[in-house]
């Protein structure tokens, strides 16, 4: 069966979550944690958190509005206070910002804490800086990543969660990866996406439509990028004024000089990039996209001369639930009801509890009845 893929879309709410909220939100979701630990395991939970429908419910159920951009931000950062890589098995790198440069050394501290090799926190953060570069640079939608969050456990699976934002229009997206599905890092990585937003110019070179686009990218950098000059021009011209370019042959995916992402033109300096990578002579796409300096503006300019010579055309779709349970910060659906809150702590409490002290048969009738109740 084929998995669900896409793209959550948020709109930008500004602020934080109170202190009295977010205080709540980490008790909670320790105890949901907690549960889901004890009853499934640690890679059962990184599967649920990789599925961005349960984790947007999780992000209501600990008390935001289903469409908020802090979704992501604020429970990732809830998950990093309330796991304890010693009690739960877990460890939560990265975050947000600045938070997000600091995941690689996050992810060493596992080795330590979980006796991990070095092989495999080698990996590990390979596939944190990979998965990064492959949602800024290989999936183009105008999305820019600010938030990364990498979550592992002490087998050294892990689960990957990061948030882009659109400057123009404030609505970010988030991105999920889980390890043990990631059979290829460059062609359809992502676990499992939804969206009510579709953005229509959206270069996607990890859609399985791309690979013949993937492959000739290769080809073309491996050819010495020197005879792909004719193909642009920049402000100090490579070429003549009066010879056409690449974007003369696809108006209608030409965007604004500005624009950080989609902009055609390519410069002497970033020619020198490509020089650099044909000297290394990647053996194929994943290694291309890992090379330094292989930025959006390198992928896009490949992707589009694979179509434009070689008939090689790339994927341009976009690779794109909600409930409402304590509400959200900003009081929208409704102001957060602090008793009600409160209770749903104490009610996973008790059940935990009473799990911990091996009274399962009790832990499972509290399920039984909340099958009655759905």
């Amino acid at each position: 069966m084929q998995s669900r893929r896409g793209v959550v879309n948020l709109p930008l709410h500004g602020g934080h979550a109170p202190k009295w909220l977010f205080h709540r939100m980490v008790k909670l979701t320790k105890g949901i944690t907690e549960a889901i630990l004890y009853e499934y395991g640690s890679d059962e939970f990184l599967r649920r958190l990789s599925d961005p429908y349960w984790f947007q419910a999780l992000s209501c159920v600990i008390g935001f509005d289903w469409h908020s951009s802090g979704t992501t931000t604020t429970t990732c950062g809830a998950l990093k206070m309330a796991l304890n890589p010693e009690e739960h098995g877990i460890i939560v790198a990265g975050g947000k910002g600045r938070a997000s440069r600091k995941t690689p050394a996050d992810i060493e501290k596992a080795a330590d804490i979980f006796s991990l090799s070095t092989n495999k926190i080698d990996d590990m953060i390979y596939s944190s800086k990979l998965s990064a570069k492959i949602d800024n640079s290989c999936i183009q939608d105008g999305y820019n990543l600010y938030h990364h969050s990498f979550l592992l456990n002490e087998k050294g699976e892990w689960a990957i969660i990061q948030q882009g934002m659109n400057a123009e229009t404030k609505y970010a997206r988030r991105y999920h990866w889980l390890s043990e599905n990631v059979m290829e890092f460059v062609e359809e990585p992502h676990q499992g996406i939804c969206c009510d937003r579709v953005e229509k110019e959206s270069l996607d070179m990890t859609a399985q439509k791309s690979d013949g686009a993937r492959r000739i990218s290769v080809d073309l950098l491996c050819d010495n990028p020197e005879h792909l000059k004719k193909y642009f021009k920049d402000k100090t011209p490579l070429i003549s004024e009066s010879q056409s370019q690449l974007d003369d042959y696809y108006p209608e995916f030409k965007m604004p000089r500005h624009h950080p992402v989609l902009d055609m033109d390519l410069s002497n300096r970033e020619f020198e990039v490509l020089k650099r990578a044909w000297e290394l002579q990647p053996s194929g796409y994943e290694e291309l996209v890992s090379l330094e300096g292989m930025g959006p503006k390198k992928i896009r300019a490949l992707a589009l001369i694979s179509d434009l010579v070689y008939g090689s055309e790339p994927s341009w779709k976009d690779p794109v639930k909600y409930s409402f349970t304590h509400g959200g910060k900003d009081g929208y659906p409704y102001p957060v009801d602090r008793e009600v809150y409160d209770n749903s702590i104490q009610t996973l409490k008790d059940v935990l509890i009473e799990a911990k002290l091996d009274k399962k048969d009790k832990y499972n009738a509290v399920k039984r009845l909340e099958k009655l109740i759905i």
